[in-house]
């Protein structure tokens, strides 16, 4: 054993294992593997499997020493399919009032440890404290080897002009990381989480996703690729839309998952259009109509509410031509609850005029607290007929879920389809020609 092997396992032997290190627990090793092997992309699974060893062995660790603080991992992203991917820390896990940022590492000779951009730029995933842990896994021991506040991590990244990596990650000396980890449980004790100011989040980067749509609409064939990762493909810019946006790496996951049976680029074009309008347009709020009331929205819009839908003896307004379509909708078998409110709004297509018909009801219960419904129908005025190649077409924020048009059954006399959501989930409506002329509406969403 040289001199240099020789002091580090003095060190260790002597002045860390008596303070800092964890033995892990055959439990504990068993969990970390079960959830590592979850994990589809196996190239990912032994960094995750050191995660979850590192979380489980910060808990034991932070319990031996200060059983008052209480550990959330509700957010935490070691426990989020996608994002556990995606970021290679125990991000977003909150001690008490403090968020912390667990960074692993299985070599005690390392004198850089590799930190994902995300967790020093994007105020999602920021801590205020990121804490170094050793994993030793033939030994089947965690040392908690250092703490860094956020504060201090920026001080010292302005005056080293510490720059990223084309990887999307960071080099952090590990000189940087305070070797006295017991005094993090002080600061985690007494200190006010405002003494470590966080970064907000900057008020017109929801405008991103829109910003950046026609540059992800020509990198799709690229994003379909599982082999690459997304830092190969997608600028930092794109990377804060997609890391940021769990419905939009949500999408790109899904469409890598289609590789064996791929749907055609025009549908994954406006699938993704849709989820992008999803994201960025404020939506009418269809629970108010149950109330009797339109939220500033649908007013503005030129929506107008329909009144009770009991069917009438006479049809000769719109309103009144909108019952005897609900009356042939019963009569083919579609339910139509008697406490359903709904609203109609005039559109223009292609110089064609239409009316949009939509129809809301809570479908919430014992068993399903959660479930609101949706019908909207397509239809034109008594003088014109539906333009055969006309469509209807409804997405929420992971696919499109129906694309309705013409058929000989139904005839050319209105479109219609019925969803179902749960509350406070959000459907995107578009109306289109073959010519590709599109007119999209303001999201819908339920809060009653």
């Amino acid at each position: 054993m040289n001199k240099l092997s020789t002091e580090n396992f003095q060190i260790l032997e002597f002045d860390v294992l008596p303070t800092a290190a964890i033995t892990l627990t055959g439990e504990q090793i068993a969990q970390a593997i079960e959830i590592s092997i979850k994990v589809k992309d196996q190239s990912r699974q032994w960094q995750i499997y050191l995660h979850i060893l590192a979380l489980l062995a910060f808990q034991a660790w932070l319990g031996e020493r200060e059983d008052s603080l209480t550990v959330n991992q509700e957010k935490c992203t070691s426990f989020q399919p996608l994002l556990v991917q995606e970021i290679a820390a125990v991000a977003n896990l909150q001690v008490g009032k403090f968020k912390l940022c667990l960074l692993t590492t299985d070599s005690l000779s390392d004198d850089q440890i590799v930190v994902p951009r995300a967790v020093i730029e994007l105020p999602e995933y920021i801590p205020h404290f990121y804490v170094l842990i050793e994993i030793l896994e033939e030994q089947e021991t965690a040392i908690i080897s250092g703490f860094l506040s956020y504060e201090q991590l920026i001080k010292n990244q302005i005056k080293a002009n510490l720059q990223p990596e084309e990887d999307w990650t960071y080099l952090v000396p590990i000189n940087w990381f305070e070797n006295q980890p017991d005094r993090l449980l002080l600061y985690l004790r007494c200190l006010e989480p405002n003494a470590i100011t966080l970064p907000s989040i900057n008020s017109q980067r929801n405008q991103i996703p829109a910003r950046i749509q026609t540059e992800l609409l020509a990198l799709l064939p690229k994003l379909q690729s599982p082999e690459c990762e997304l830092w190969q493909i997608l600028t930092w810019e794109q990377g804060i839309a997609v890391l940021t946006n769990y419905e939009l790496l949500n999408w790109i996951n899904n469409l890598q998952q289609q590789v064996d049976s791929p749907t055609d680029n025009y549908s994954q074009q406006n699938s993704l259009r849709d989820l992008l309008k999803l994201l960025t347009q404020p939506a009418i709020n269809v629970g108010r109509w149950l109330r009797n009331e339109l939220d500033e929205l649908a007013q503005e819009a030129s929506w107008r509410l329909l009144p009770n839908l009991t069917p009438l003896p006479v049809m000769r307004s719109p309103v009144e031509e909108f019952q005897i379509i609900t009356t042939q909708l019963r009569q083919r078998g579609l339910e139509i609850s008697s406490q359903a409110q709904g609203a109609y709004h005039d559109l223009i297509l292609a110089k064609i005029p239409l009316r949009l018909y939509a129809v809301t009801w809570d479908i919430r219960s014992e068993s399903d607290p959660y479930g609101w419904t949706l019908l909207l129908v397509l239809a034109t005025d008594v003088k014109n007929t539906l333009p055969h190649d006309l469509k209807l077409r409804i997405s929420d924020q992971n696919s499109i879920l129906a694309e309705q048009g013409i058929s000989q059954e139904q005839g050319d006399a209105y479109l219609f389809t019925r969803i179902i959501g749960s509350l406070n989930e959000k459907f995107l409506v578009s109306v289109s020609l073959a010519n590709r002329i599109e007119l999209t509406l303001p999201p819908f969403t339920f809060y009653h």
